[in-house]
C-alpha cells in the first residue's frame, strides 16, 4: 500500500509539472491577490517582464507563481500568457532594464510621443534597438514603444556597471525616503517593510524571498544579544516577538545605531534609547541581524535575474 501511495504521489507531481503553463508580467506593476477578485487582500506584486508559472485559473483570474516562489491570483490583463517556446524566447531576448524609479514608454522616440505605458525601476523589456537617444522596446504582450536612455539601459550595460555592495544598496534604499507604505507592495509605487527590502535589492539584480520571516530564514544571522556592535551597514534588521522569535518587521541597518525601514513611509530611525528619532515601537523588539551578500548565488533562495531558474527556462 505504501508503495502504491508513493507511486501515485509521484505521478501526481509529474502531472502537475506537465500542467504548468507560462506567462510574463505585462504591466509596470502587477498586483497579486490572495483570492481571484479585486476586493481580495493584496499579498504581493510582480514587476513588468517577470517570468511566471501559471498554475491554473479561477473565475478568469490566473493563479501564478513568481521567481521567488510566491503564489497568488492576478487579473488576466496583468500577464501575457505564453507557450513554453515563447517563454523561452522572451527569456533569451536582449533586455532593457528600467533604472529610473518612474518613467514613461512613448509611441515615438520623442518626449511628445503618446504614452504607451508607465514603467518603474526594475521593470525589464525586450530590447529591439536604439534610436535618437531612445531604446526601442517591446512588452511581453506585444506592445512596442520607446524609452529614454536616461531612464533605461541595455541589460549588458546594466550588468557591466551593476554594483552589489552595501554602500550602493544603501544609497538606493535612501533614495526612496518618503515613499509610501502599501500592504503587499513591492515597487516604487509603494511597499510594505519586506517589499521595500526586496525592491531595493531587485534594483541591484538581487532576488530575495518576499516576506520578512522568509528573508530571516535564508540570511546569515548576526547576534545582537550583547549589543549592536557586530552589525555592519547593509545588514538587514529583523524585529518581532522575543518570546517566540516570530519576525514581524525588517529594515536596513545603515550604521552608528541607525536604520531605514518602511512603516507609514520610508524613513530613518535609531536603535539607541535617548536619541531624538529612537523608534520606541520597534527598536526594543530587535531580534537579530541578517547578512546576505556573501550568500548571493550560493544559497538557492538568494540569486539574480541571470541565475534564477525562472529566467533561464
Amino acid at each position: 500500500m505504501k508503495r502504491l501511495i508513493t507511486i501515485l504521489a509521484s505521478l501526481a507531481l509529474s502531472l502537475q509539472a506537465f500542467a504548468v503553463e507560462y506567462g510574463v508580467v505585462d504591466l509596470s506593476v502587477c498586483n497579486i491577490r490572495k483570492n481571484p477578485t479585486y476586493s481580495a487582500e493584496l499579498i504581493s506584486q510582480a514587476l513588468l517582464g517577470t517570468p511566471v508559472h501559471v498554475l491554473g485559473a479561477e473565475k478568469g483570474w490566473p493563479q501564478i507563481q513568481t521567481p521567488d516562489g510566491y503564489t497568488g491570483y492576478v487579473h488576466r490583463d496583468g500577464i501575457a500568457r505564453m507557450t513554453k517556446e515563447q517563454y523561452h524566447q522572451w527569456n533569451a531576448a536582449p533586455k532593457a532594464m528600467v533604472t529610473s524609479l518612474f518613467a514613461i514608454v512613448r509611441s515615438h522616440p520623442d518626449e511628445r510621443g503618446d504614452t504607451v505605458s508607465d514603467v518603474v525601476g526594475g521593470d525589464r523589456l525586450w530590447l529591439l534597438g536604439e534610436e535618437k537617444g531612445y531604446l526601442h522596446v517591446r512588452f511581453p504582450g506585444g506592445r512596442e514603444g520607446y524609452i529614454s536612455r536616461a531612464d533605461a539601459v541595455p541589460d549588458d550595460e546594466y550588468r557591466e556597471n551593476l554594483r552589489q555592495d552595501a554602500d550602493a544598496i544603501l544609497e538606493t534604499a535612501m533614495s526612496m525616503v518618503g515613499f509610501p507604505y502599501l500592504w503587499g507592495g513591492t515597487s516604487p509605487k509603494g511597499f510594505d517593510c519586506s517589499g521595500y527590502v526586496r525592491t531595493v535589492l531587485a534594483l541591484h539584480g538581487i532576488i530575495m524571498p518576499r516576506d520578512a520571516y522568509q528573508q530571516a530564514e535564508v540570511t546569515q544571522r548576526v547576534d545582537v544579544s550583547g549589543g549592536i556592535g557586530k552589525l555592519e551597514p547593509g545588514d538587514l534588521l529583523y524585529f518581532g516577538v522575543k518570546e517566540t522569535g516570530r519576525v514581524r518587521h525588517v529594515g536596513f541597518y545603515i550604521g552608528e545605531g541607525r536604520f531605514i525601514h518602511c512603516i507609514g513611509k520610508v524613513h530613518y530611525n535609531s536603535l539607541i534609547p535617548g536619541e531624538e528619532d529612537y523608534d520606541r515601537a520597534n527598536s526594543p523588539t530587535l531580534l537579530y541581524g541578517g547578512r546576505y551578500l556573501h550568500l548571493l548565488d550560493k544559497k538557492k533562495e538568494i540569486n539574480t535575474y541571470w541565475t534564477n531558474p525562472y529566467y533561464l527556462e
